[in-house]
């Protein structure tokens, strides 16, 4: 168990937390939930003792080990993968380490040998001789292939160094186990093992995460951070959501019908305090009006932007015919003959764990790659508008936010494009700040709010959830769901594929996948099982 015992923290003179008393318990798994800025990420911290309270404590039960998901991916550079994982749990580490130092000593002692007697003893309380099929095991689990086990960190890619540290935070079964994020960088693979081993974990889980279907896939209970004050909810993300806005419309139900009764009081006081048949029944009114109180009902923190792409021009029938793509990169044969067609109201998914393969055939639709062989056409009533996943180019400049998006504009006026920036929550003074120094987050909503602006009735979206807040990614995901065009895009959020995507693509060794489904059916289905097979097979024949 952990609890925080009346902690408040200040950032200078604004608290951030204020008066907070919640306890987590052993067996259920806590969805950390609020806007950006609202201080997840640095509840955690003061959870996990990195940072210290203003005042209060945080209390944990004794004798239990902690885990908290690092977010260093150069920390540990110089470590073999395997050991990496297993520093997870520190002791067991140590003690291995210290094992090895006494049995390579020369001159090994009766001293010595007494010494590794004990942490011999130790050693296999704690599970030891399991300790590198279970790192294995976790780092299977989420895609990290054998090979790599023993290689440095520092020869894994970012996504790699990413599942090697939550595999890390996840090893050696941790009474209270801390996650910031774990879905991030993940594909939806490892995401769903990642699901299937916290529903099985039998311990505290606290975590934050921006994917929705996840927390409801996961989560027993809900944190929500509002106002400096947390609200526990029993249930998942979608329990809390009704939870929450049923309490709202409650209290403005109560409110109203206080309001009526005040009124009513009001008009009997003004209308008989100078009766003196009835000035007693009066003062009692008087009495019975001061005695009401209405509740408090604070706006909430969290603020939607409003995403709305509206095309130009209604789209044809004739939208993209793809024929024969093949590229080769590194040496690597990413596309290899992909051949389809996009029909006027697809919304098409591209799905599964090659990134390389989905970011350069959206790069190639978006003429900012040429192909080794084959072809694509757009079709002549078609417009085009690309989110790239990686923006840096886009805001290497000195450009405003509102120069930068007024060249994509056809309209000029400096009124007309802040009404779209103003859409994706940037007013006021934001739209003269340099783009070059917006958060991820930022950027991306300017990435959308260019999108907007293009009027396209096609979008190729590449991973456009990444860096966004819940609120964000909700709004972009409803703003496509009703998006009359036609959609190619990628997303590592379960929910967001489900609800938008009417069809699902997915390239493997090279091949293209492509089933009319949701997203949900195509994971039951039996082509992915085949799928899965043609994986085993190449990585045999490799």
């Amino acid at each position: 168990m952990i609890q925080a015992v009346n902690v408040t923290y200040r950032i200078g003179k604004k608290a951030l937390f204020e008066d907070v008393n919640i306890k987590f318990t052993e067996g259920n798994c806590y969805g950390l939930i609020g806007a950006n800025g609202a201080g997840k990420s640095t509840f955690l911290k003061i959870l996990s003792g990195e940072l210290e309270t203003t005042t209060g404590e945080i209390a944990i039960t004794s004798g239990q080990r902690l885990s908290f998901l690092k977010q260093d991916h150069f920390q540990y550079d110089e470590c073999v993968v395997l050991d990496t994982v297993i520093m997870g749990n520190a002791r067991l580490y140590d003690i291995m380490k210290e094992k090895d130092a006494l049995y390579a000593k020369e001159d090994f002692t009766e001293e010595d040998g007494i010494k590794a007697s004990e942490l011999e003893g130790e050693f296999a309380t704690m599970n030891g001789w399991e300790a590198e099929a279970d790192a294995e095991t976790l780092l299977n689990g989420l895609g990290i292939e054998t090979e790599l086990h023993y290689k440095l960190m520092k020869e894994l890619r970012g996504s790699e160094k990413v599942k090697v540290l939550l595999a890390q935070a996840l090893f050696g079964n941790p009474d209270i186990l801390l996650l910031d994020e774990p879905t991030n960088h993940l594909d939806l693979d490892a995401i769903a093992w990642l699901e299937e081993f916290l529903i099985n974990f039998e311990n505290t889980v606290i975590v934050v995460s921006h994917d929705r279907y996840f927390l409801n896939k996961v989560c027993t209970h809900t944190a929500d951070i509002d106002y400096a004050k947390i609200q526990l909810y029993a249930g998942n993300y979608d329990f809390w959501y009704e939870s929450s806005q049923l309490l709202v419309k409650q209290m403005k139900e109560a409110n109203k019908k206080k309001e009526e009764k005040i009124k009513e009081l009001q008009e009997f006081i003004q209308r008989f305090s100078a009766n003196a048949s009835k000035s007693k029944q009066a003062t009692s009114r008087k009495k019975a009006l001061e005695k009401i109180e209405l509740d408090e009902i604070k706006p909430s923190s969290r603020k939607y932007p409003y995403i709305d792409f509206r095309p130009n021009r209604e789209i044809g029938n004739e939208v993209l015919t793809v024929e024969g793509l093949t590229k080769t990169i590194d040496g690597v044969k990413v596309l290899d003959n992909i051949s389809f067609i996009a029909g006027h109201e697809d919304k098409i998914a591209f799905v599964g764990a090659n990134e390389l393969a989905k970011t350069t055939l959206f790069q190639i639709l978006a003429g900012e790659m040429e192909p080794d062989s084959g072809t694509y056409k757009w079709g002549i009533t078609t417009s085009q508008s690309y989110f790239p996943k990686d923006n840096t180019r886009d805001f290497d400049c000195d450009d405003t936010i509102v120069e930068w998006l007024t060249q994509y504009s056809e309209i000029k006026e400096a009124p007309y494009v802040r009404g779209f920036l103003g859409r994706m929550l940037f007013s006021g003074d934001d739209g003269v700040k340099k783009v070059k120094v917006l958060s991820g987050g930022e950027k991306v909503r300017v990435m959308l709010s260019k999108l907007m602006i293009s009027g396209a009735n096609c979008l190729i979206l590449d991973e456009p959830t990444n860096h966004l807040d819940m609120e964000s990614i909700t709004a972009l995901n409803n703003g496509l769901i009703k998006f009359p065009g036609v959609v190619f895009f990628s997303s590592h959020d379960h929910q967001f594929v489900q609800t938008t995507a009417n069809r699902i693509m997915e390239i493997v060794n090279g091949q293209l996948i492509d089933k009319v489904t949701t997203y949900d059916e195509y994971l039951e289905s039996d082509e992915l099982a085949r799928k899965r097979q043609s994986i085993e097979e190449f990585e045999r024949e490799d």
